[in-house]
């Protein structure tokens, strides 16, 4: 066996034993990184470290720390507090108003699975409250996620973006994230007319209940009760001391929340959560052309001047960093370095390019990104994925442009898969009794995206020849 092909069956190995076994990939990918790498390759320390990705860990840490505080100082609860007044108690645009928040977190560089467990929560109380469907309400946030989450700011984008202008192949960042985004919009209308969209149409909260425009108001009153004598819909009435209620949230609650127990909404702007919102408009000016700056220094330099404001609120952000993703991302970034000092990367590319039939190649590229994606994790996929396709890229078969669009779509849209993070998180913060059928639903619609996802972006973005 060449040593080519064993690198490659040891990357497969990380995937599929962190998604059988709680390991976490990144640090198996570091271990796999220093035992081929020096029982194997013979290569030192210093060598093994040359790969690390530490521009990547710059980013990751300075943007999840910030957002840590903005969610910890309530600016992000008083930024859906005021996006939900706005569209003026019309029940249809909730869900989208959450689909905006979660792509305004992810874009501004959130990790995608941190905005999803920031405003989950919020949302699915939204949803009982107004009878929405947790599906639908889920899906709009992961897609409001997904949108986001290519722009030059966000992790997703990040990751694509350097990967595309360390291996000098033709990029567009911009057009990266709009193509994205309105792919994400449109299956995020798919999911509105689907899942119970259309019966919200009409409906507004007029402060005292639900009333239809057309002529039917409900209140508490009029609405249908279960068993148990509860206003369906609505929130049911818990004492906020409640120790089961207080055990519930917490059990959901994975990152980058806040540590008081308390329930009441942020509806005003104090001098923290100002600052904190200029310092998001100084990081969107400061890292585009003419500035420039880099991300990770410019969102940890936001984030210490925010810290001085708020000492107390502030002092707890550090362990909220998305530690995790930030071994995972470094961990397979420096394991596919060492795979690309080995030659496996313009191996792999030959053999691919070798097929006489590059636009089916593309198609088998796509589909590779969104079935492991389903299972195990984006940012790993297209830390991993798009640096094997390099090769085949530079033979000019396909756009490349297309090619790099229609897999880090492939790749993202299927996070709503329940064995993803994104979906679990969905299902975690779901209502107890509909918690299975969420679950079952979400696997359903998963798994179509799997099937259609590719094929469809395959045709949109490769096949025309985007590059």
């Amino acid at each position: 066996m060449s040593l080519e092909l064993a690198s490659i069956l040891v990357l497969v190995a990380l995937f599929v034993i962190a998604t059988f076994v709680s390991v976490h990939m990144g640090a198996l990918a570091l271990m796999a990184t220093f035992l081929f790498g020096t029982f194997v390759l013979g290569e030192d320390a210093d060598t093994l470290l040359s790969g690390f990705p530490a521009d990547l860990f710059l980013i990751l840490v300075g943007v999840t720390y910030l957002f840590a505080l903005a969610k910890d100082n309530g600016t992000v609860d008083w930024l859906v507090h005021v996006l939900v007044k706005a569209v003026g108690g019309r029940i249809a645009l909730i869900p989208w108003v959450f689909f905006v928040v979660t792509a305004l977190l992810s874009g501004f560089g959130s990790v995608v699975p941190a905005a999803i467990a920031i405003i989950a929560p919020i949302g699915m109380g939204f949803a009982r409250r107004y009878d929405i469907r947790p599906l639908l309400m889920g899906l709009m946030i992961i897609n409001g996620a997904t949108a986001g989450g290519f722009s030059p700011l966000s992790i997703f984008g990040t990751i694509t973006n350097q990967v595309v202008e360390r291996n000098d192949l033709p990029g567009s960042p911009v057009l990266l994230f709009l193509a994205s985004f309105v792919f994400n919009v449109l299956l995020g209308l798919v999911c509105f007319f689907l899942f119970g969209g259309r019966d919200l149409l009409g409906k507004r909260d007029m402060g005292h209940g639900l009333e239809d425009v057309h002529g039917t108001g409900t209140d508490a009153g009029d609405q249908e009760r279960d068993s148990g004598g509860t206003v369906a819909g609505a929130q049911p009435k818990v004492p906020r001391n409640d120790p089961q209620r207080r055990a519930a949230r917490r059990s959901v609650q994975t990152t980058m929340v806040k540590d008081e127990d308390t329930d009441e909404p942020v509806t005003t702007l104090d001098r923290n959560r100002i600052v904190t919102l200029i310092g998001l408009i100084v990081l969107a000016v400061m890292v585009v052309p003419p500035l420039n700056q880099d991300v990770g220094f410019t969102a940890i330099c936001i984030a210490v001047i925010i810290s001085f404001f708020s000492p107390k609120v502030s002092k707890g952000a550090v362990s909220k960093i998305a530690w995790p993703t930030v071994l995972l991302i470094c961990g397979i970034v420096t394991y596919v370095e060492l795979m690309e000092r080995l030659g496996t990367i313009d191996w792999l590319g030959n053999l691919v390019a070798d097929m006489g039939a590059p636009l089916f190649a593309a198609l088998l590229i796509c589909f590779i990104g969104a079935v492991v994606s389903a299972f195990a994790s984006t940012t790993g996929i297209l830390g991993a994925l798009i640096p094997l396709a390099v090769p085949f890229l530079l033979t000019g078969s396909v756009g490349e442009i297309g090619l790099i669009i229609a897999l880090a779509i492939s790749s993202s849209v299927v996070d709503s898969s329940p064995f993803s993070t994104s979906g679990a998180l969905v299902v975690a913060n779901s209502p107890e009794e509909q918690r299975d059928q969420v679950f079952k639903q979400l696997m359903r619609w998963g798994f179509s995206m799997v099937l259609i996802a590719p094929i469809v972006t395959w045709l949109i973005f490769v096949v025309p020849g985007w590059g």
